[in-house]
């Protein structure tokens, strides 16, 4: 009696198969180099570019404290200080910072229209409110001159 065994090689189609994966993995392996290579180049430096976009600080402009009618009633005692940018100092060259004049009529306009809760129980979100209202009035031609500001006195009645 014969044994018969099989043919240990594999036919033609099936001696294939395994190329196919290995090629299948071998492009998968080289696509996804392609993709973080692309990625590394065309995203890895928009952090330095958006770091390099903010405005570089320069100095401080303190505005004098104003009284301000609330709305409902009573008032509120507030002082600023602007965040001003080297283009308004005057690109390092010396110069002066800005004029608070807009700033203070701003603070004014945002800050009398408020009733007497909402200076008390939403500060910040006016003083986010404001500082947005300062920095589009000091950007001229898209260079911005107010990067922030700071509140310095701030005292309800």
């Amino acid at each position: 009696m014969a044994d018969k065994k099989k043919d240990e090689t594999p036919a033609d189609g099936e001696a294939t198969g395994g190329g196919k994966k290995k090629l299948l993995l071998i492009g998968v392996v080289a696509l996804l180099a392609v993709a973080g290579a692309a990625y590394f180049f065309l995203f890895a430096g928009s952090g330095e570019a958006e770091a390099a976009a903010e405005p570089e600080h320069a100095g401080y402009a303190a505005l004098e404290p104003i009284a301000v009618n609330l709305a409902g009633g009573g008032y509120l005692k507030i002082g600023i200080t602007l965040d001003y940018t080297v283009a308004a100092a005057g690109d390092g060259h010396g110069g002066g910072g800005v004029d608070g004049a807009k700033a203070l009529d701003l603070v004014i306009s945002t800050y009398s229209q408020a009733q007497p809760a909402d200076v008390v129980g939403a500060r910040d979100a006016l003083k986010e409110a404001l500082e947005q209202k300062i920095v589009e009035a000091y950007t001229e031609d898209g260079v911005p001159f107010v990067k922030g500001i700071y509140l310095t006195e701030y005292v309800t009645q």
